[in-house]
């Protein structure tokens, strides 16, 4: 039984990758420190081809040692959260990254020179699009337009970085998937968030599809909103995303190449809200909303190209923003009842 070994396991994205892993046959070992949202209860745990390792993925020596026997790599780990999240953490995210970052390259470049590794699949963002002037953003384009202005976007940039550098230098296999906007059950409060007042409504920080659902379902009326609403983000089941990254991490065609893992569909920021507004409120409700000013890092346009993944790995985000906000809407408001959010 092929064994990998995914970071940042107890994290959104990594509860997805374990479920997807484990339903195709691997066993699965997974590494985290439980510091975003602490010890989580996950479907999975008792599994009989899952193993947790609590430690830090900063740790070089914890992860020589969590990477024996294992083929594969999915370095999922890192510091993330919603828009207000950057700008709260900004020197965070860059500083613990970049560590997680060096110590996994470290113990990957080891492991791989001792002939047990093949491969390692890194986690990168659609942030490093963060200053792109034309659309759709295609793979390559990264390389050839200004760096990001966020620190979060500039370290998932150098994420690519250390994965060519490893791959120069050491001959390390790898492979980059960039997630688009992901959207699913599960993120709930973090260990660190700090509550934002908008409007009348105080929000952990967090992404925008759960903070537009909390503000209707609390009654918030009219909805306040993030700028002009007019940006343009696609919008991804976190259970597409898993099957594309485990699809690239398997896939002998995306050695040592880079894939947007995206649905094909642009929504606005505004039009999403007033889906939003109508599945809890109702169709009689007059949608009304409010503009508040938009963090500096607010990309106006997150447009992927997704004709790559669908040519080279067979890959197809397929779950419309309807099925994903059936799914998502009950969760968050048992998640509210429950104080979970």
């Amino acid at each position: 039984m092929t064994r990998v070994l995914v970071t940042g396991s107890a994290g959104f994205i990594g509860g997805y990758v374990i479920e997807e892993l484990l339903e195709r046959g691997y066993e699965v070992v997974g590494v985290d420190n439980e510091s975003k949202y602490g010890h989580i209860v996950r479907s999975f745990d008792g599994h009989p081809s899952y193993r947790l390792i609590g430690g830090d993925a900063r740790d070089s020596s914890l992860m020589t040692d969590a990477l024996a026997g294992c083929e594969h790599l999915i370095a999922g780990a890192a510091m993330i959260g919603g828009i207000s999240y950057f700008h709260t953490y900004a020197y965070d995210l860059l500083a613990t990254n970049e560590r997680i970052l060096a110590a996994t390259c470290d113990a990957a470049i080891r492991a791989h020179r001792d002939g047990t590794l093949q491969k390692v699949t890194y986690l990168s963002s659609s942030m490093v699009f963060e200053s792109a002037t034309a659309w759709p953003s295609a793979e390559g384009q990264e390389l050839m337009i200004p760096p990001p202005r966020s620190s979060y976007g500039f370290q998932k940039l150098a994420v690519e970085y250390f994965a060519r550098a490893a791959r120069s230098q050491h001959a390390l296999p790898y492979t980059i998937v960039r997630p688009f906007n992901c959207v699913g059950v599960g993120e709930g409060r973090a260990l660190g968030d700090v509550e934002i007042l908008s409007g009348n409504v105080k929000l952990a920080m967090s992404h925008v599809v759960p903070d537009l659902v909390q503000k209707v379902i609390k009654g918030q009326d009219p909805l306040h909103i993030l700028g002009d609403g007019t940006q343009i983000r696609h919008y991804t089941y976190a259970g597409d995303l898993a099957r594309g990254i485990v699809t690239a991490m398997e896939s002998p065609a995306a050695l040592n190449d880079d894939f947007n893992l995206s649905t094909a569909e642009s929504t606005t920021v505004l039009a999403l809200a007033e889906k939003i507004w109508h599945r809890i409120k109702g169709d009689d409700v007059p949608f009304r909303y409010v503009s508040d000013p938009p963090f500096e890092h607010d990309v106006q346009r997150r447009i992927p190209s997704v004709e790559k993944a669908r040519r080279v790995l067979g890959f197809e985000a397929t779950t419309t923003l309807d099925q994903m906000l059936d799914n998502v809407i009950p969760w968050i408001d048992q998640a509210i009842r429950s104080g979970a959010i």
